[in-house]
């Protein structure tokens, strides 16, 4: 913010200049680096600031800031604390359709004012900060702006239709022809946030004035508009039709309702002083009622403990007392009550107060220890089980990537559910708007510039973050998405991918995953991968369409696990047996069965028998070809047989195996491989 050192001076009870001014800051937080004289003589300095301190976008807070620092008291001009009732008097009706938009709304009606230029003393402090005077009513919007850090607007009475003002959300089709020279019409968006009267809106709220009720040389009877606008309003109006101004920069860091009135009686002050009239009696609201003062407790040890050094009561509340607030010591000295006083949103917790007394104190006189006593703790689970699929997935041969959560429209259409399934960036420079849906986009665009610049089809991992939309709800899982590229059909990488799934799977879970042929979003086939009914993530082959978009040939297959639903209890829990006494025998059966005959079917047939010294019973391989016909496969499943008293015979295997044959003969129409 540039800042007047003569305006600072009036708001302090005794000067300060220009040295001591930006040494002062510098030391507080707020750098002073560039400074220099104007012809009116005055001196501007550009002080830097944090994102939370918006009470320091004025000369009020600055003033604060200084005196504290300086033993000096600063004057606050308003002469108010800005806490009024609220009342339903005024001469101009409000609306407030949208409290959670706009807190707080206030109208002040004041009838035969004569515009025209503002004094000379107002004139020079505007120019000092690079502000250009108009005339009295517009520059004293601008003075109480930078003076109190309170955005206000002025409306010429006439002008209004009704006259009333309701704020609410624009409707499609509405236009407004913004206030500056060369300014053209734009066309609202359907819920932005705007000031109307009676038949039109009438200005952007908390962003820009409309020229229809702007102020002239005939004006006479004006309304004082000053209002609270939540922050994500303001931001979305001003990113969404390319206006900024002084106002939207204050709104969006936050402005207390508790010193909106105090800041319009302030303006109808300086209106009255310069271009006279007469204030109408009440004050026109609108909104939620004003919330009360804020307190803060803070324990005089426990700031001592954290700072590392004594600091007594006496010494906080005389460090804390000219920031505006309003510190007491309880009658047993252990304890600070404080008053947040209007504009310090940022002033939440006792230790902000601890802050404020280190930063006030000096930082140069915390004490530095030489040694730090350091705490550990174990890693959580979520870390745990992170570190261990990487770790695993990497030792089976997958290269792990980092990507940035924004794609392009075309890479996320094949991995959503539409256009309302998706967040995107309200800013139309984005070359990359929307945050990913998936991790997959993200992993096809590394396999891309791989093959592109080097030749290699290398698999690929992320353990990170993707953002999917539901409703009005979105979720931000953190998923383990890995791809694997193969040649042919691609049934050579799912399989490839599939193992390294159920091996991952069983190190997360202790279980064994199934598999569900589903239709998952970019995946064709597909299916879901579930562990003990609970459905955690999806596996299949990327379609045509999501590979023609980033760019990649051949099959590839992906998978994406949900981490924090694959690891609710991790490490799983370990179960020790003993080592069987007697050995296992082993047959394999080859099957011919139909195309459309999976591997489930024939599993739960064969368990479902429940044969007698059956321990295991996996998957071997499929085969296709014209040795077993068309649109038939020979699937290849190896039982095997255990008994815990004894040895098992042969022939009892046989005649389980013979069991399990028969069953599958008359439920698929199964046929020996010869």
């Amino acid at each position: 913010m540039r800042a007047s050192l003569q305006w600072l001076n009036d708001l302090l009870d005794r000067p300060v200049s220009l040295a001591e001014a930006a040494e002062r800051l510098t030391l507080a937080g707020f750098p002073v680096e560039v400074w220099g004289d104007t012809p009116d003589g005055d001196t501007w300095l550009e002080v830097e600031l944090t994102s939370n301190r918006g009470d320091c976008l004025s000369h009020l807070g600055l003033a604060r800031e200084i005196a504290a620092a300086t033993g000096r008291q600063a004057r606050d001009p308003s002469g108010s604390t800005g806490r009024v009732a609220r009342t339903a008097g005024g001469l101009i009706p409000v609306t407030v359709q949208d409290t959670e938009a706009c807190p707080f709304y206030s109208a002040r009606v004041i009838r035969g004012v004569t515009a025209g230029p503002s004094p000379e003393w107002m004139q020079s402090r505007l120019r000092t900060i690079g502000q250009i005077p108009r005339n009295n009513l517009v520059d004293c919007t601008n003075y109480v702006l930078f003076e109190l850090g309170q955005p206000t607007h002025v409306f010429d009475l006439q002008k209004l239709k009704g006259p009333s003002i309701t704020v609410r959300h624009a409707r499609a089709g509405e236009t407004l022809l913004p206030i500056g020279d060369g300014a053209k019409p734009i066309a609202l968006r359907a819920g932005d946030l705007v000031i109307a009267d009676a038949a039109s809106p009438v200005a952007i709220a908390g962003v820009k004035g409309g020229a229809a009720s702007a102020i002239t040389e005939s004006t006479k009877d004006i309304v004082l508009e000053a209002a609270t606008f939540a922050p994500r309003a303001v931001r979305s109006a001003s990113r969404g039709l390319g206006i900024t101004s002084d106002s939207s920069y204050r709104f969006e860091r936050g402005v207390d309702p508790a010193q909106v009135a105090a800041a319009s009686a302030r303006l109808a002050e300086l209106i009255v002083q310069t271009a006279g009239g007469t204030p109408e009696e009440g004050l026109s609201v609108g909104g939620k009622p004003v919330a009360p003062e804020r307190t803060v407790t803070v324990r005089v040890n426990r700031c001592a403990a954290l700072l590392g050094c004594d600091v007594s009561a006496k010494d906080m509340v005389d460090l804390l007392a000219p920031l505006g607030l309003r510190p007491t010591v309880d009658s047993g000295g252990a304890n600070i009550e404080t008053t947040i006083p209007p504009g310090r949103i940022d002033l939440e917790r006792e230790v902000d107060l601890i802050e404020e007394v280190a930063r006030l104190r000096g930082m140069d006189r915390i004490p530095m220890r030489d040694t730090i006593a350091v705490r550990a703790h174990p890693p959580s689970a979520q870390v745990q089980a992170t570190r261990a699929a990487k770790d695993l997935l990497a030792g089976l041969g997958y290269l792990e990537a980092v990507t940035h959560t924004l794609i392009s429209e075309r890479a996320a259409a094949s991995h959503s559910g539409g256009a309302g399934s998706v967040l995107r960036l309200d800013d139309e420079r984005a070359l990359a708007p929307v945050l990913r849906p998936s991790l997959v986009p993200s992993l096809l665009e590394v396999l891309a510039t791989n093959t592109d610049r080097a030749g290699e089809r290398p698999s690929i991992f992320e353990v990170a973050r993707a953002f999917t939309v539901t409703g009005t709800d979105h979720r931000e899982p953190t998923l383990i998405g890995a791809i694997c590229p193969g040649d042919g059909t691609g049934e050579s990488c799912y399989r490839t991918l599939r193992g390294a799934v159920e091996r991952l799977v069983r190190m997360l879970t202790g279980s064994r995953p199934s598999f569900t042929s589903s239709s998952a979003t970019g995946l064709a086939p597909s299916a879901d991968v579930a562990v003990s009914g609970r459905r955690i993530g999806s596996i299949g082959l990327v379609t045509s369409g999501a590979l023609k978009a980033a760019g990649v040939d051949g099959p590839v297959a992906a998978v994406e696990l949900d981490l924090l639903e694959s690891i609710r209890v991790f490490p799983p829990e370990v179960r020790v047996h003993a080592l069987p006494s007697f050995p296992s025998t082993e047959r394999d059966l080859s099957l011919v069965v139909d195309n459309a005959v999976s591997w489930k079917s024939l599993e739960g047939a064969v368990q479902s028998l429940g044969l007698p010294s059956l321990v295991d019973l996996r998957f071997v391989t499929t085969f296709r070809g014209k040795q077993v016909g068309a649109n038939r496969k020979s699937v290849t499943m190896r039982l095997t047989f255990r008994a815990d008293d004894r040895t098992l015979r042969r022939e009892e295997a046989d005649a389980a195996t013979a069991e399990a044959l028969k069953s599958l003969k008359s439920s698929f129409g199964a046929e020996v491989r010869s």
